[in-house]
């Protein structure tokens, strides 16, 4: 929908570049539209982490919808009571987190779903405009968005890998190196030989299924030869520490 900007968030990742985009973790939604202002491609809305309350998520969406800016909403779990009012959001995509078998991911997608495919409950708001499209309108439109990003971020869905990305209806693979790290009892060494091969196995199963790839961890250059489609490089704290920093330095 044009509401979320994830016809333009598609169209840059099937042109073949890699979008950037940033994390958000601060309530004030003016982070998010300057994200969008300075040419983030998207947002990662880290409604896990950080400590948003539904209102707070709303705000960061909307905030969006006068930029060429994608707003995905991580959610704190794979539940439907957690993702059935976030998707009335209207997001762009979810990112759902810590989803470690087959059987973990088809519950993920069914919440993300309307009847007779999944068991995602009916109380559109914003998503049809408040009743402005038509119902079968909306419904249709429904089946292609938001992007569903299951987050692959444990040993054990690594193990159930071939399986998981069997599944109908996944848009997306998310890597979250950090947790993946943390189940092999190495937290934190992302650049372990063991972790690296975990990672690029995750890399090349995902491009070989033909679902978009992403994650929000750096560097660049390395992920970027691993194929993705699409990498959260900063955070809003993350850009501000930076920067600051920066000033600082300069002005000693």
């Amino acid at each position: 929908m044009q509401i979320n900007n994830l016809e333009k968030f598609r169209a840059k990742m099937s042109s073949g570049r890699l979008c950037v985009g940033t994390v958000i973790t601060l309530s004030d939604p003016v982070v998010s539209e300057l994200a969008g202002d300075c040419g983030m491609d998207f947002t990662w809305i880290d409604a896990e982490h950080a400590p948003f309350s539904l209102e707070n998520v709303q705000g960061h969406v909307m905030a969006l919808r006068g930029t060429d800016c994608a707003p995905l909403v991580r959610v704190a779990w794979n539940d439907l009571a957690i993702l059935k009012p976030v998707l009335d959001l209207a997001p762009a995509g979810v990112i759902i987190p810590m989803v470690n078998s087959a059987e973990e991911a088809r519950q993920a997608v069914a919440s993300c779903k309307y009847p007779p495919s999944g068991r995602r409950g009916c109380g559109v708001r914003r998503a049809n405009r408040f009743g402005q499209i038509p119902f079968d309108e909306y419904l249709k439109i429904s089946e292609s968005e938001p992007l569903v990003i299951i987050q692959i971020e444990h040993i054990e869905a690594v193990r159930n890998l071939d399986e998981i990305l069997q599944v109908p209806g996944i848009d997306s693979i998310c890597i979250g190196p950090f947790d993946l790290s943390g189940s092999m009892g190495k937290l934190g060494q992302t650049n372990d030989p063991e972790v690296v091969a975990a990672i690029e196995e995750i890399c090349q199963k995902t491009l070989a299924a033909g679902l978009l790839l992403g994650t929000a961890s750096g560097p660049y250059e390395t992920w970027k030869q691993r194929g993705l489609h699409w990498i959260a490089l900063t955070s809003d704290c993350g850009g501000m520490i930076s920067n600051y920093n920066s000033i600082v330095e300069k002005a000693k």
